[in-house]
Order: C-alpha cells, then sequence, then structure tokens
C-alpha cells in the first residue's frame, strides 16, 4: 500500500456486513508501514479494478500481528474474516497470497470503527444510494440472503423509501420469508395507498403463505387502482386458478390478451386451464401458441411437456415424443420428462426403449411408482 497518501482497504462484495457495520475486522498482509490504532482507512468495494466504490471511511481501533502458521488455526478470527472455519480462510489466502503462506509469514488482523459521513475527510458517497444499487445487484444475481442485509441496512436511512420497503418485500418472499415480506408491504402501503404493484406483490406473498382469500382481497385493492395493469391481471387470474374458479381466470387471462397478445406466458397459463378443463384441443392451440412467442428465450422445459401432454391426450403420440425429447435437450436429468417419454413410447408399442426410459427415471427417483408399474407393464409385452 506504499504510495498511498492514506491507507486504502479493497474489499469484495461478499463482505456485505461492511455495510451494517457488523463487520469490523479484517487480515491482510503485513504491510511495509504498518497500521496503527487511531490511523484513517478509507475502504472500497474493489468491484472491478478501474471501477472502485467508496464504501466508508474508518478510525482503526486495534493492529494485532499474527503468524500464518497460527492464523490458519483460529477458527475465531476465519469467522470474524468472514469464513466458516480456518480450514476455508487457509484455503482462500493460499490463493490470495501465494508467495505468503510459510508459517512465518506475518499478517495483520486490523480492527477498526466506521465512520459518520459528516467526520469523512475525502470524497463523500450517497449511502442509500450506493447500498441500494449493491442491494439490485445482488438481488438480480439471486443471491438473496446478501441483498436482504443490504435492503435492511438502505432501510435505516429511510424507513419509509416506497422502493426499498417493495424490494425487501420482494426479496423475503424469495426467501420464504413471506409473513415478513407482508410486513414490508403494508408499511408501503401507509406510505403510498395508490401503488397496484405494492398490492399485487402483498397478494402474491399472501398466496404464497396460503391465504388465497386474503390474496385475492388485496388483488381486489390494485384492480380498484388500474384494471388495466397487465401484471395484476396474471396474478388475478393465477389467484382465481388456485382457488379453482377456471372460468374466472380464464377471463383475465383473456382480458391480458386482448391488450397484449402475444405474451407466451399468458398464452401458457390459459393452456394449463385448458388442460385442466379437459379442454384439449385447444389447450393445444395455447402451447403451440406460448412455444412460437418465445422469441427473445428459448422456450422453457416445462412449455415443451405440457405440449406433450396434451397431445398425447389427443392421441397424437409420435409428436408428443418430439416434445418431450425437446424438454429433455433443456433438462436431461428431470425424472418426470423421462417417464412422460416412456409413456408415449409404450402407447407406440416401442417397448425396450419405453423400459430404457422407466429404468432410468427409476434410477433419478426411487420412490416414482408410476414408473415401476408402467415398466412391468412393458415386461409384460415383450
Amino acid at each position: 500500500m506504499e504510495g498511498y497518501p492514506i491507507p486504502i482497504l479493497l474489499f469484495g462484495s461478499r463482505h456485505v456486513e461492511l455495510i451494517t457495520g457488523k463487520k469490523t475486522t479484517t487480515i491482510r498482509k503485513l504491510w511495509k508501514k504498518p497500521l496503527s490504532p487511531g490511523d484513517r482507512l478509507h475502504c472500497y468495494w474493489n468491484l472491478v479494478s478501474k471501477e472502485r466504490k467508496k464504501l466508508f471511511e474508518a478510525n482503526v481501533t486495534d493492529v494485532e500481528v499474527i503468524k500464518y502458521g497460527d492464523l490458519i488455526k483460529n477458527d475465531l478470527l476465519a469467522c470474524e474474516e468472514g469464513y466458516g472455519n480456518a480450514k476455508e480462510l487457509e484455503k482462500d489466502f493460499k490463493k490470495l497470497y501465494p508467495e505468503d503462506n510459510s508459517d512465518s509469514s506475518l499478517f495483520q488482523v486490523i480492527r477498526f470503527t466506521k465512520l459518520p459521513i459528516e467526520s469523512w475527510e475525502g470524497k463523500k458517497v450517497d449511502e442509500k444510494t450506493m447500498i441500494t444499487k449493491r442491494a439490485d445487484i445482488l438481488f438480480d444475481v439471486g443471491k438473496f440472503n446478501k441483498s436482504v442485509i443490504c435492503y435492511n441496512a438502505a432501510l435505516k436511512f429511510d424507513p419509509h423509501d416506497i422502493y426499498l420497503l417493495n424490494k425487501t418485500g420482494d426479496n423475503l418472499s424469495r426467501l420464504g420469508r413471506f409473513e415478513e415480506a407482508i410486513e414490508c408491504y403494508d408499511k408501503a402501503i401507509k406510505v403510498d395507498t395508490n401503488n397496484e404493484y405494492i398490492y399485487n406483490n402483498k397478494a402474491i406473498a399472501l398466496l404464497n403463505s396460503k391465504q388465497p382469500i386474503e390474496a385475492l382481497q388485496c388483488s381486489d385493492k390494485a384492480m380498484e387502482i388500474n384494471s388495466n395493469n397487465e401484471f395484476v391481471l396474471y396474478w388475478r387470474g393465477f389467484i382465481l386458478e388456485m382457488l379453482g374458479e377456471f372460468d374466472s381466470a380464464l377471463e383475465f387471462y383473456d382480458q391480458i390478451l386482448s391488450i397484449n397478445f402475444e405474451d407466451p406466458d399468458v398464452w401458457n397459463a390459459k393452456g394449463n386451464i385448458l388442460s385442466e378443463l379437459e379442454r384439449i384441443e385447444e389447450a393445444l392451440f395455447c402451447y403451440e401458441k406460448a412455444l412460437e412467442l418465445c422469441l427473445e428465450e428459448p422456450p422453457n422445459a416445462g412449455m415443451w411437456n405440457r405440449k406433450g401432454n396434451a397431445l398425447m391426450e389427443l392421441g397424437r403420440f409420435e409428436e408428443a415424443l418430439n416434445c418431450y425429447d425437446e424438454a429433455l435437450n433443456l433438462e436431461n436429468r428431470n425424472d418426470t420428462f423421462i417417464c412422460n417419454k416412456g409413456v408415449a413410447l409404450l402407447e407406440l408399442n416401442q417397448y425396450n426403449k419405453a423400459i430404457e426410459c422407466f429404468e432410468k427415471t427409476l434410477v433419478l427417483n426411487p420412490s416414482n411408482e408410476d414408473a415401476r408399474i408402467l415398466k412391468d407393464e412393458c415386461l409384460e409385452n415383450l
């Protein structure tokens, strides 16, 4: 670090607890000019080498010099640094410090206290914005345990921020913490009573927490605000579907298609209900439309499987077999798809190939009784 006018610490994005103030320790190779209590630190995310983002400034409270041989046996210090145990730390440090992992190599354990922004010496940052951006990035890549920490930290700057309350609710829903998510949506609704998206998100959380009637009531609120919002209409249809009100659900899916005829998800959802109602020809049309409209992204395996199921119902076994093959090209270890392919082969009297499918199904899922029974049926026909 020699050459910097002030000590600078770079942190990887895995250290999200820096944001909350829970992480107040870091372990680094001993510098030529060691740190001392009272030194000022400037701390950054080292997101990419050419674009460092300032986190905060901190005051060094304690510095302990430790030999590498002792460090890699110290589980407590490893946990303070964010590892599960000393073995994890050792594995990572061998990569970080390939020339400094002899037992006598010296490292410094730096303890620090984050300073309030009004006490910073250098450039100040908008902490709320910085933390929110970090939360959004983590959310978008599916690191929900970390992103919820960041959203909660950002809320400390403004507990009434609609965006943050809504995103925190979404994040908690992804983690299956639906009651907490509902609390966040309720806080957001108190601030903004005219936001259909928040009512709709609360409805989804209520549905996931097995409160479908309450979910429908919340959807009513969203519909009162904007009855043409496709997102609201879709989830209202889905809630009605979960309540077994299939005809009403179809009405809402049709309403969306009158607004946006080219929504593959809605065609797929409509196909599922028609299939449930045993209106197979209509369901097949919907599945074909959904597959046709997946232009930006390839159709998912489930769509191919559902189309195959509809074709099976109509006795079009060769076409069904092609659909199951398409599904398995995307998810080749899905035991349901493999079993369905076996059924199509059975109907086509291709017993040996069907047996192969059922045996593979049972390897992947030994509790699949359908595959076991169907395999025996094939053996009887050989």
